[in-house]
């Protein structure tokens, strides 16, 4: 009973223990830097009562039996995955995104920390605010910042633009009107007989056969004798009397039957009649069931009465409405008249027919696609209000279920992606003045790229930046034939200043994640002097880069070093993220 409660006991110590963990981390929640803890729990050794027997004399071993002791606490593990990023406002709170750490040094031991809260000390050193300890820059050198010196304006001379445009295409789009199904060239159900000539059915009898379309109910030919015999013209004539069916005697002089309906749905079969008065066996004709067929549209030759939807042949001046809304718009109602255009009808083959509607819409083309499928399509993208609809005049004789081809919207009309960012670029007198890139998307899947500044502010001279485009792994290809630089003339500036926008870490992939705060600008100082020679934006207090992200943000923003940071790059617009685990 005590090894019970022990073991039991065990379990309650344990899970205390996974409490205390627990607590921990959500006492630590704001604690800079902090990594949570993760409990991972182990069973105690087991006290053996029966040892393990091996297998002899034919015999097989015997298992030992074992009661375990209750569990304990295994481990304690720290997750180092990222933390997130919290923006306190003071200049010299730092962030490490990814991995790694500050590193810092007591003058004898050096020490490292996930934790960038920093201040400088009197002498414009870089300290760790909790310890005093130096900060360390990457060659191991204490970090000194010159916080005295004045530096004279310099104007903006490059943006570094980073960020990812989206890969998924969803403007500009032109709007695409899709038919529900393809047309099709259909051909009907036939049967055919093989006995020609006479057929020898005796005066005084009536010989029969049931012709039965798409499973309905059959329907009898009624056959009556004569002295002579019955000819096949006379029993294809009777037959031709019937609902849905054609009967005719073909070229080697027996009958053949066909369905009045086309296509692949239609099927076709003959019943005999009773025994010894069978007519379908008198003409040699097959009592299986056959179905029609259909296949692609016979450019110039498929006539509308051959569409597998047909349910009645078209005659010689039947009307065919169309109306429909073009896309600017429009309305459209018109007429289509069926027949030989050489006799002034508008036409009786499917061409004829796609090409009248075709006429009818100014700004969008009216084709058959590769399925057999009507389609409409705008000829510029943007939204439209596209519309086909198509039916027979009531009380004539041609009609087709049309709207077994209804046309329906399979591309939304849209304009095109665009993506909005800004950034702070500097005068010759220093002054910082807000630039608005705006990204677009073409309908050649190219980017155009227009820059901004308020209109207070100046204006910009050049025009935008275009044929922007992207591999096939998202990467910028072709910049050398991008022309990347815009002129811009400041309000109170004699003088345009020319500005390069560097597009080359730019991608545009589907590994899209937004950023907290889309329209961000980063401020990336120069961390080192060879670097000043780019001639990078500066300001009358600090050398900088200026780096702009785009909306659609991935995770690569670079963090500055601990080295880098001027104590006036807050004023400049930058944003100092501290690690908040």
């Amino acid at each position: 009973m005590s090894t019970a409660l022990f073991t039991a006991l065990s379990a309650l110590k344990s899970h205390q223990e996974w409490i205390d963990v627990i607590g921990n981390n959500l006492a630590n929640t704001n604690t800079p830097g902090f990594k949570k803890s993760t409990v991972r729990f182990a069973d105690q050794f087991s006290r053996t009562v029966k040892y393990a027997i091996g297998p002899n004399n034919g015999l097989g071993g015997v298992n030992p039996s074992q009661i375990g002791q209750g569990v304990t606490m295994g481990s304690v593990t720290r997750a180092f995955e990222q933390g997130a990023l919290t923006d306190t406002g003071r200049t010299f709170d730092l962030a490490m995104r990814g991995k790694g750490f500050f590193g810092l040094t007591d003058g004898s031991t050096d020490f490292f920390t996930r934790v960038g809260t920093f201040g400088l000390d009197a002498l414009h050193g870089l300290v760790d605010l909790a310890t005093g300890y130096s900060v360390l820059d990457p060659t191991g050198s204490a970090v000194t910042l010159d916080t005295d010196s004045l530096y004279p304006p310099k104007t903006s001379e490059l943006v570094e633009l980073e960020g990812n445009l989206p890969a998924e295409v969803s403007g500009p789009l032109a709007e695409v009107l899709t038919g529900a199904s393809g047309l099709k060239h259909g051909y009907p159900a036939t049967l055919s007989g093989t006995i020609g000539g006479m057929i020898p059915i005796p005066a005084g009898e009536t010989w029969t056969l049931d012709v039965v379309v798409n499973g309905g109910a059959p329907q009898t030919a009624l056959i009556p004798g004569s002295a002579g015999g019955v000819s096949v013209a006379d029993i294809a004539t009777i037959i031709d009397g019937l609902t849905d069916v054609a009967a005719s005697v073909n070229g080697i002089g027996a009958i053949e039957v066909n369905t009045e309906l086309v296509g692949a749905e239609v099927t076709l079969k003959i019943n005999p009649g009773e025994a010894g008065k069978d007519l379908a066996s008198a003409i040699g004709i097959p009592t299986t069931l056959v179905t029609g067929s259909e296949v692609p549209l016979i450019a110039g030759t498929t006539t509308l009465n051959e569409l597998p939807a047909n349910i009645a042949d078209y005659d010689l001046g039947d009307v065919i409405n169309i109306s429909g809304v073009d896309a600017d718009g429009t309305p459209i109602n018109a007429s289509f008249r069926y027949g030989s255009t050489g006799s002034g009808y508008d036409g009786e083959t499917v061409d004829d027919f796609v090409s009248f509607l075709d006429d009818l819409y100014g700004v969008a083309d009216v084709s058959v696609n590769a399925a057999g499928q009507i389609t409409v399509e705008a000829q510029t993208a943007g939204e439209a209000d596209l519309l086909l609809s198509i039916s027979d005049n009531t009380g004539q004789a041609g009609n087709t279920n049309w709207a077994t081809y209804a046309a329906s919207i399979t591309t939304d009309g849209t304009g095109p992606d665009t993506v909005v960012t800004s950034t702070e670029v500097y005068d010759a007198a220093g002054t910082a003045h807000t630039l608005t890139l705006t990204y677009e998307r073409q309908e050649d899947l190219t980017w155009t790229v227009t820059p901004q500044i308020q209109d207070d502010s100046g204006s910009v001279l050049s025009g935008p930046i275009t044929g922007l485009q992207f591999d096939e792994t998202g990467a910028p290809t072709g910049l050398g034939a991008v022309a990347n630089a815009i002129t811009v003339q400041f309000t109170g500036n004699s003088s345009s200043q020319t500005i390069t926008l560097d597009l080359t870490v730019l991608h545009n992939s589907a590994r899209t994640r937004r950023s907290t705060s889309p329209d961000r600008t980063v401020m990336a100082p120069e961390s080192s002097p060879a670097s000043r020679s780019r001639r990078m934006a500066r300001s009358a207090a600090s050398t900088r880069t200026v780096r702009v992200e785009t909306s659609e943000l991935w995770a690569s923003r670079p963090l500055p070093t601990t080295k880098a940071w001027p104590r006036s790059a807050t004023a400049c617009g930058a944003k100092r993220p501290t690690a908040a685990r």
